[in-house]
């Protein structure tokens, strides 16, 4: 057998009569032991600062009719409240169908990751929460000022609205290292 022999093979289990899968030579339960003590799920309070740290993140939302939807945002982190707005980027439309979903299902779910070709610095970070729609001037005023001190583009130009907030529930993330 070769160290790349991945060809499947069973052992017993000691005292339980059950077979256990090996590949290559080594028990399936030692490798995943193995990657599970090289990578870190991250705290809640430290998957909130990587979150709130990305320049982008990922919004998950669901039609009413069951068809996930998920589109790039620029938000601002406020505690456990997460603010997009709909900005003066072209549209196809003005009735998105992330609002047209929301109204139907608030239930969402926000992706922020970081990737680069040395995978022992890749993270991710979900939050899950409930959306609400903000349209009011005064309800958005306080969001827009937090996006615009994120986001120059929105110095220049702020956004019209209506303005997204998420109530996080679970802050939820993975790391392949602490650092």
């Amino acid at each position: 057998m070769t160290a790349f022999d991945l060809t499947p093979r069973r052992r017993a289990r000691p005292g339980t009569g059950e077979d256990l899968p090996r590949w290559g030579g080594l028990a399936v339960d030692a490798k995943i032991a193995a990657v599970r003590s090289a990578q870190l799920n991250l705290e809640p309070a430290e998957a909130r600062r990587r979150f709130a740290a990305a320049d982008v993140a990922r919004l998950a939302t669901m039609s009413p009719g069951g068809r996930p939807h998920i589109v790039p945002v620029t938000f601002a982190v406020d505690g456990d409240v997460i603010y997009s707005a709909v900005d003066a980027k072209p549209k196809t439309t003005t009735r998105l169908a992330r609002l047209r979903n929301l109204a139907a299902e608030p239930r969402v779910a926000l992706l922020a990751d970081h990737y680069e070709p040395e995978w022992d610095r890749l993270w991710w970070v979900r939050a899950d929460g409930a959306a609400t729609v903000l349209a009011g001037a005064a309800e958005m005023a306080a969001p827009l000022a937090l996006l615009a001190a994120r986001y120059p583009q929105y110095r220049a130009t702020p956004p019209r609205g209506p303005v997204i907030r998420v109530q996080v529930e679970r802050w939820t993330g993975w790391a392949a290292s602490a650092g």
